[in-house]
């Protein structure tokens, strides 16, 4: 098994979604679909991330305040799963609540890196 890496980006949630029962029958299904990939023995790690920051860039390492992309494509969290392959990867992220709003999940396979 390796270890893949989901990338959220969010995608535009309705005003009329936007209540607060909405949003909480909405972070109910996140629970949900993660404590099944933890039931299955595929979730290792995940969180949410917070909107703001900072980037460091450069060989002068100029800090600027940010990302600030469009707001669909700004990453909105993680998780880390096991699968056997990419293809199982991808199709286990294929239950992830995001797409409910129009988002989208990168796969990505995590390179191990030699210490």
């Amino acid at each position: 098994m390796s270890e893949y890496m989901y990338l959220f980006r969010r995608g535009e949630i309705p005003e009329a979604q936007r209540s607060p029962e909405n949003m909480q029958a909405h972070l109910q299904k996140w629970r949900d679909w993660i404590q099944a990939l933890s039931q299955q023995g595929t979730f290792i790690t995940g969180q949410p991330l917070e909107t703001g920051g900072q980037v460091v860039a450069g060989r002068a390492r100029v800090i600027t305040d940010g990302p600030f992309a469009e707001g669909k494509e700004i990453v909105g969290g993680y998780l880390i799963v096991r699968a056997a392959d990419l293809a199982e990867a991808v199709e286990m992220s294929k239950g992830c609540p995001i797409f409910e709003h129009g988002g989208s999940v990168e796969v990505r396979a995590i390179q191990p890196f030699p210490l």
